[in-house]
C-alpha cells in the first residue's frame, strides 16, 4: 500500500468523524519508508484533488457528489465569487472560506443556502489548479516595515522581497507575483515584479493595471522587425493591377480629430431609386500572415485597449498608424464591402471586393456635424470640397437606416460615456460628459451594415466564422426586471420569451418621466453580455438575425479572422478546403477574442477610474448637482454631469435602518426617506482615492 492510500483508507476508517492530523501521521508512521515530507505533500494532493477535507478538528473523505467544480472570477479584499463551469452561475464566497485561492483557480466548491436569504453561497474545499497570481498593489509602511497592501486580493498587509537594486517608498504603486501560496491570502509569500512610482498618480496606477492583466504596451522585437519588413509601400503598386481600383471615387474617411489607427472609409451613391454604400476596410490580412510573429501576437491581445489619451494598439504602429491606416491623400489596400440598398433601404445584394483606394479628405466628426448642421467655413467648405457632394445621399440613407432600426424595436438605451482630459504632465485636470453626435450615428449605422452582410457571406457560404452575438435576457435576469417593474408599477407584457420591441415599448411608455432613468438601468442589467461566437446566433440588441464585425481589423482580431476566412474563398479557394483550414481556428479566434475584449473593457474602466479619481482629487469640498445611479445595501451611487460617479455611503445619509428595494431604491425604514435611481441630489466631494480609483461624496 502506498502513502496516498494509507491516508485515504485511515481517513475512511473513521467515516464521517474526522481523523487528527496526529492519528494520521501516527498510523502512516508504519508504513516501510515513511518520510514526513512526502507525507504532508502527499495530503496536500489529495486536498487539492478533492478526495479529502481538513476542518478544525481534522480530516473527512470529501462527498464528490456535493463538490462542484468551478473557477475563481473576482477577490474582493473581504470576498470573493467562483463561477460554476458547467452552467457559469456566481457563488458568492466569503473571504475566510476562500482558502487562499486567485482570480483563474480552478476549485471544488461546496455550495450551501446563504446565511443572509435565498441566494447561493460557497465554501473553496480546494484549489485543484492554480492559475495566474499577479496583483498589483501599494507600498505601505506598516511598524516601520514596508509591505505592500493589495488592491483587491487581500486585506492584510504583505511582506515580500524585490530585485537587488530597486528603489522603493511608501505609497509606490507596484506589481507582485505570488512566490508561495499559503492557506489563506494574508499568509501568501509575494515578490515584487515592477515600480511605476507615486500612487497619487493616475498615469502610474493605469500602468500596474495594464500590467496585472498581461498587457504590455511594448512589442516583442521580433514582432516590431516583421512589422518593418511588410510595411513595404512598393507593395500597394504591385498589387493593385489585381484589384478593383477605387481610386477615382470620392471616398473619405470620418473619425474623432486625434485618430491615428483609421481602418474604415465610405463612400455612397445612387443608382435610380437605389443607393450603393461602399464601406472600405484596410486590408490588414494582406500583410498580417496566418501563424507569423505579428499574427501570433495580434491574437494573443485580441484587442487595442483605450484610456485616457492613451492605446494599447493590437498591431505596431507601423501597421495600425501606418501602411494599414486609410490616410488622406495616399493609396491603400481595402477589403470593401459594397452594398445595393432599395429606396426602403433594405439591402439588395452585396459583394466583397479586394480594392485599392485613396481617400480625398481625413474627415472629423465634430466638423461634419456643423457642416451638416449649416455651420460650415471657407475652411471646412474647402477641406470637405471633393466629398460634400455625397453629403445630401450620405443623411438621406441614414435616416432610413435609423427609421428602421426603430421600426425593428431596437431599445434605444442611455449610456453615459465619458472624455477625460489630460494635461502635458499626464494629470487629469477635466472630465465631461461624450455627447455622441449625427456623424456618429451615421458611420456606426453604415458599419452595421457591412457588418450584418459578412455575417450573411458567412453563413451562406457555410464558412467557419467568427460571428457576433448577443443572446436574450436569462431567465434569472428577465424575472429580476420583471420584479422591478412591478415594485414601479410600470405595466408590462413581458412572457418567457422576451422581444427586443417589448423592451423598446417599456422605455419609450416611460421616457420623459422620472421612472425613466430607473427603467434605462433595469433594462441594462438585464441584458446579457456580447460575445464571439462560431454560431450564427443573431444579435438581440441589434435586433439582427445576421451580424459580424468586419469594420475594425487594425483593433479587432476577430474582424481580421473573418477578413482572412472571406479572402481565402474570394481567391478561388475550395470551400470545403477553406472549411478544413479554419475550422479550429475560428473557435480559437471566438474563444479567445471574447476573453481578450472582456480584459481590455475592465482595464479600461478600471484605468479611467483612477483618472477621474486624480481630477475629483483636487476638488474636495466643493459641491456638485448629480443623480442616483444605483443603491446597494451600502449606500447610493451619485453619477455627476462629468460622468465621475461615487459613493453616497448610508452612514452620510443619517441615522436609521437602511434597506435596498432591487436597483431600484434605498430606504430608511427608521423615518421612511427614500433615495431612488435617477433622483437629482447634490453632494459633496468627501474623499478621492487614485490607487482604488474611488470618489466618496457626502451630502451638500
Amino acid at each position: 500500500m502506498d502513502l496516498s492510500e494509507k491516508i485515504l483508507a485511515e481517513v475512511r476508517r473513521t467515516g464521517k468523524k474526522p481523523i487528527s492530523f496526529k492519528a494520521l501521521l501516527k498510523e502512516c508512521r508504519k508504513l516501510k519508508g515513511f518520510d514526513f515530507d512526502e507525507f504532508t505533500k502527499c495530503i496536500d494532493r489529495l486536498k487539492s484533488k478533492g478526495r479529502i477535507e481538513e476542518n478544525k478538528l481534522g480530516f473527512v473523505l470529501c462527498d464528490s457528489a456535493k463538490l462542484t467544480p468551478c473557477k475563481i472570477v473576482r477577490i474582493n479584499k473581504t470576498f470573493g465569487f467562483a463561477r460554476i463551469d458547467e452552467n457559469g452561475e456566481d457563488i458568492f464566497i466569503p473571504g475566510k472560506r476562500l482558502m487562499g485561492a486567485m482570480p483563474g483557480d480552478s476549485v471544488l466548491v461546496k455550495i450551501s443556502k446563504s446565511r443572509t436569504g435565498d441566494s447561493r453561497e460557497g465554501e473553496v474545499v480546494s484549489i485543484t489548479e492554480a492559475s495566474f497570481s499577479r496583483f498589483s498593489g501599494e507600498i505601505v509602511n506598516e511598524f516601520g516595515e514596508l509591505k505592500i497592501m493589495p488592491d483587491a486580493l487581500s486585506k492584510f498587509a504583505l511582506s515580500f522581497t524585490k530585485p537587488e537594486g530597486m528603489e522603493l517608498h511608501e505609497g509606490d504603486k507596484v506589481t507582485a507575483v505570488i512566490t508561495e501560496r499559503g492557506k489563506s491570502h494574508r499568509d501568501h509569500k509575494c515578490e515584487i515584479l515592477s515600480a511605476f512610482g507615486s500612487s497619487m498618480k493616475a498615469s502610474a496606477c493605469a500602468l500596474a493595471i495594464l500590467e496585472v492583466n498581461g498587457i504590455i504596451p511594448v512589442f516583442p522585437a521580433e514582432v516590431i522587425a516583421q512589422a518593418r519588413e511588410v510595411s513595404d509601400y512598393r507593395q500597394i503598386e504591385a498589387e493593385s493591377a489585381g484589384r478593383l481600383d477605387l481610386r477615382d471615387k470620392p471616398i473619405f474617411t470620418i473619425d474623432g480629430a486625434d485618430t491615428k489607427d483609421i481602418d474604415d472609409a465610405i463612400s455612397v451613391e445612387r443608382d435610380g431609386d437605389d443607393y450603393i454604400l461602399g464601406v472600405h476596410i484596410a486590408d490588414v490580412s494582406f500583410y498580417v500572415k496566418p501563424k507569423s510573429a505579428l499574427d501570433e501576437e495580434a491574437m494573443k491581445r485580441g484587442t487595442s485597449v483605450y484610456y485616457a489619451n492613451r492605446v494599447i494598439p493590437m498591431l505596431p504602429k507601423e501597421l495600425s498608424n501606418g501602411i494599414c491606416s486609410l490616410n488622406p491623400g495616399e493609396d491603400r489596400l481595402a477589403f470593401s464591402c459594397l452594398c445595393r440598398l432599395d429606396k426602403n433601404a433594405d439591402i439588395v445584394s452585396f459583394k466583397f471586393i479586394k480594392t485599392v483606394i485613396r481617400s480625398r479628405v481625413k474627415g472629423v466628426y465634430s466638423e461634419i456635424n456643423d457642416y451638416l448642421d449649416g455651420y460650415k467655413t471657407k475652411e471646412t467648405e474647402l477641406k470637405y470640397s471633393e466629398v460634400s457632394s455625397q453629403f445630401e445621399i450620405i443623411t438621406e440613407l441614414a435616416e432610413k437606416l435609423n427609421k428602421k432600426k426603430k421600426s425593428r424595436g431596437v431599445p434605444e438605451l442611455e449610456t453615459a460615456e465619458g472624455k477625460l482630459i489630460i494635461d502635458e504632465n499626464d494629470i487629469c485636470v477635466g472630465a465631461c460628459q461624450h455627447e455622441r453626435g449625427r456623424t456618429e450615428e451615421i458611420i456606426e449605422d453604415f458599419m452595421l451594415i457591412a457588418n450584418e452582410c459578412a455575417a450573411r457571406f458567412g453563413k451562406e457560404h457555410q464558412l467557419p466564422f467568427v460571428y457576433r452575438i448577443h443572446e436574450p435576457p436569462t431567465e434569472q435576469k428577465l424575472e429580476t426586471l420583471k420584479e422591478g417593474l412591478t415594485a414601479l408599477g410600470i405595466p408590462f407584457n413581458i412572457g418567457d420569451n422576451v422581444t427586443p420591441a417589448m423592451l423598446s415599448q417599456i422605455l419609450e411608455s416611460t421616457k420623459d418621466t422620472p421612472a425613466s432613468p430607473i427603467i434605462n438601468n433595469l433594462i441594462l442589467r438585464s441584458m446579457t453580455k456580447a460575445q464571439y461566437s462560431t454560431e450564427p446566433l443573431g444579435h438581440f440588441g441589434l435586433v439582427l438575425e445576421d451580424y459580424a464585425h468586419f469594420t475594425s481589423p487594425i483593433r479587432r482580431y476577430p474582424d481580421l479572422s473573418i477578413h482572412r476566412i472571406m479572402s481565402d474563398v474570394l481567391s478561388g479557394t475550395d470551400i470545403n478546403e477553406v472549411r478544413t483550414k479554419y475550422n479550429k481556428f475560428a473557435y480559437a479566434s471566438a474563444d479567445k477574442s471574447t476573453a481578450a475584449e472582456i480584459t481590455a473593457m475592465t482595464v479600461e474602466r478600471d484605468c479611467e477610474d483612477c483618472y477621474k479619481a486624480e481630477f475629483m482629487s483636487g476638488r474636495i469640498g466643493e459641491e456638485y448637482d448629480g443623480v442616483i445611479s444605483s443603491v446597494t445595501d451600502f449606500g447610493v451611487f451619485v453619477m455627476l454631469e462629468n460622468t465621475c460617479e461615487g459613493l453616497l455611503a448610508v452612514e452620510e445619509l443619517g441615522e436609521g435602518m437602511y434597506a435596498a428595494n432591487s436597483f431600484i431604491s434605498l430606504k430608511n425604514m427608521t423615518d421612511g426617506k427614500e433615495y431612488r435611481v435617477g433622483q437629482p441630489i447634490r453632494v459633496k466631494v468627501k474623499n478621492a482615492n487614485v490607487n482604488s480609483g474611488k470618489i466618496d461624496f457626502s451630502l451638500a
